[in-house]
């Protein structure tokens, strides 16, 4: 039988001293960019985190931000304005904080009308209203026409995390179960049908959302059993499980007939040769939970509107660290890698 962690293909060689489109992907070269520029210029260790924790001393208060430059910026199932909140407040929740407050700002191409910066506002306001969460500072910039696509928008959140919560990148155990909160592909597909007009006959709606009271019943279920949370943003289910297989220096067995992607993203995908598994999401997660607390877990998800057709899908080894491997439906083994190069260029 063949050795499954020899299925792998070579990547291409990647120019170095250069920032490539690659680089945003979320994948195996934005990995390489904020290990060995970004954070060692930094003298910070491995980037692992969407959000960190600074401890207060009364409070463990979670950090994040984010910058959002999705083309078209309008799309089926949300807006630039809409995500950049739902984004930040997602991140603050995989670390198991409560967002309290959120800033916005704007890079603005001259030239840009002004009822598509007051849409896509509105829409940051409702997002955050419909969070319960203020939006309390900003900026605006103006820039000459040509030095910016329309409108770029930045985002900042702060939250405070819950004292029976710890999940982190680093915490996933062998024996845990990978539980995924819902279907996969859907915004990186709705993305491209929209920025290229392709007129699917089923339309495709990114499933742009926050992911926070989500969270909060999955704790409330399981606390600190939930040992990890990330939300498969840039790169996909298959970068994210790759993340966080090395950070925690485990083993990822997922089946693919567990992992859940929606007829028409699936057609979409073969159509344009995409593997829904380098896809973006924006309103999923994927969790790691101890054994004793997963159908707990579970059921919590289940629950909630965001994690109606949550599941397993599959479970973390102590053999192959650092790999995801996923058994097909044919009954073999294939290597699940990260993202090489830029799939899909500017989905949020």
């Amino acid at each position: 039988m063949t050795d499954p962690t020899a299925l792998s293909c070579p990547a291409p060689a990647a120019e170095t001293e250069r920032v490539l489109l690659g680089h945003g992907s979320g994948g195996r070269l934005m990995a390489e960019l904020l290990h060995d520029v970004i954070a060692a210029e930094l003298g910070a260790d491995r980037v692992t985190e969407d959000a960190a924790v600074v401890d207060t001393g009364t409070a463990e208060v979670v950090t994040s931000t984010d910058s959002f430059v999705v083309t078209p910026r309008f799309f089926p199932g949300g807006d630039i304005g809409s995500l950049a909140v739902h984004g930040t407040v997602n991140d603050l929740a995989m670390r198991g904080a409560r967002p309290v407050a959120l800033t916005l700002a704007y890079i603005i191409e001259e030239g840009l009308p002004l009822a598509e910066l007051r849409a896509v506002t509105a829409s940051a306001a409702r997002a955050a209203g419909l969070v319960g969460v203020p939006i309390v500072s900003g900026d605006t910039k103006v820039v000459p026409r040509g030095a910016a696509d329309g409108l770029y928008v930045t985002t900042a959140g702060v939250g405070v995390r819950r004292l029976d919560a710890a999940p982190s990148a680093a915490r996933g155990r062998p024996g845990d179960a990978v539980l995924l909160s819902g279907p996969i592909a859907l915004h990186g597909t709705a993305i491209l049908s929209a920025r290229e007009s392709l007129g699917f006959e089923a339309e495709i709606a990114s499933d742009s959302r926050p992911l926070h009271a989500l969270v909060a019943a999955m704790l409330d279920a399981g606390g600190p059993d939930v040992h990890t949370l990330r939300d498969p943003t840039r790169g996909g289910l298959a970068s994210a499980l790759n993340e966080l297989a090395e950070s925690s220096s485990v083993g990822v067995d997922i089946a693919e007939d567990a992992v859940p992607v929606p007829r028409p993203a699936a057609a979409a995908c073969e159509l344009l040769g995409l593997d829904p598994l380098h896809v973006a999401n924006e309103g999923c997660l994927v969790a790691f939970v101890a054994p004793a607390a997963a159908d707990a877990v579970l059921r919590a998800m289940r629950a909630r509107p965001e994690g109606a057709e949550a599941r397993a899908i599959g479970t973390l080894t102590d053999e192959h660290p650092g790999r995801v491997h996923m058994r097909t439906l044919l009954g073999g083994v294939r290597v699940v890698d990260m993202l090489v190069g830029e799939q899909l260029p500017r989905i949020c």
